[in-house]
């Protein structure tokens, strides 16, 4: 009994160091373009561009399958640091993918919601806090603005509004973003 316990115990331990040594040998390592491109995105996930993520959007980049005019909420500027990127001439925004809009953050009428959770479930990012038959609320620290939360809501009570830049809201988010793409 006692032997069959340690013979199971190093097969185990030889196993585990085989499978340890496969999974540095064999390491999959992501495409460093791919990240670039991503990091110049501006991580909506909004899906307008025709892919479900920013992530998606930027492989589809990387492999030559999408073009870099492609991402209404990152506009002229994300097309211009994706042309910079990858060496390649800026193109206008693609118009069947929408058209260019300031940021904007979404509200619930907390009146309104009925608790559905539909929203919930369409937001990308879990930035909309709620429970079945309870009130929801949106982090609008999180919003991105994708807007996906609209279309399922069955009484209307997702709001749109613009996010007023002010000197103490206002980020260096795209140029970092940039910069880091660049190096």
């Amino acid at each position: 009994m006692f032997s069959a316990i340690i013979v199971l115990g190093l097969l185990a331990l030889t196993f585990g160091l085989l499978l340890g040594f496969i999974a540095i040998k064999f390491k999959v390592e992501g495409d460093p373009l791919v990240e670039k491109i991503d990091a110049v995105l501006p991580q909506t996930q909004c899906g307008q561009c025709g892919y479900p993520g920013c992530k998606p959007y930027a492989q589809a980049i990387a492999n030559e399958t999408a073009d870099i005019n492609q991402c209404p909420p990152g506009g002229e500027t994300t097309i211009i640091a994706l042309a910079d990127l990858l060496d390649r001439e800026p193109k206008p925004l693609n118009p069947e993918n929408g058209e260019e809009s300031g940021k904007t953050v979404v509200y619930i009428d907390e009146q309104t919601c009925i608790g559905c959770t539909l929203c919930i479930q369409a937001c990308p990012i879990d930035a909309i806090a709620g429970a079945a038959k309870q009130m929801h609320t949106v982090i609008e620290s999180e919003c991105t603005g994708c807007n996906l939360c609209i279309p399922p809501c069955p009484v209307d009570c997702i709001i749109i509004k613009p996010v007023n830049e002010t000197i103490d809201s206002w980020q260096w988010d795209k140029p970092n973003a940039i910069a880091e793409a660049k190096s």
